[in-house]
């Protein structure tokens, strides 16, 4: 029994790597609010600041001004400024484009398995 008891052990100590392109995938698409940035920017295309912070109102505008950045160096959302105007827009690069097809994915699979929150 103690063998069995160790062997049990002994395999539940071993460290399991995953892939690490899956683990950087996930730590993007995990952090609180990326998901929903990304899915307001696919689903209505290019935004300004205030246009994303109105869609996404629970995130506060110093958090989406960070999570922005980050996707930006990610390579997800680019900025855009206009020469001939103050405008500037974040919208999504090819690089997030290819996120719809997860995204539907992940819409399909909540539909599935969640019922809707009562606000």
């Amino acid at each position: 029994m103690s063998e069995m008891l160790a062997d049990t052990v002994t395999e539940s100590n071993v460290d399991f790597e995953l892939c690490p392109k899956f683990e950087k995938t996930f730590s993007i698409l995990g952090k609180k609010w990326n998901g929903l940035i990304i899915d307001v920017l696919l689903e209505d295309g290019p935004q300004r600041f205030k246009n994303l912070a109105r869609r996404i109102p629970k995130c506060s505008d110093r958090v989406l001004v960070v999570r922005l950045k980050e996707l930006e160096e990610n390579g997800i959302v680019s900025r855009v400024t206009h020469c001939d105007s103050a405008l500037i827009e974040y919208r999504l690069t090819t690089k997030g484009q290819d996120l719809r097809q997860v995204m539907d994915t992940v819409h399909n699979w909540s539909d599935k398995w969640f019922s809707p929150v009562e606000s």
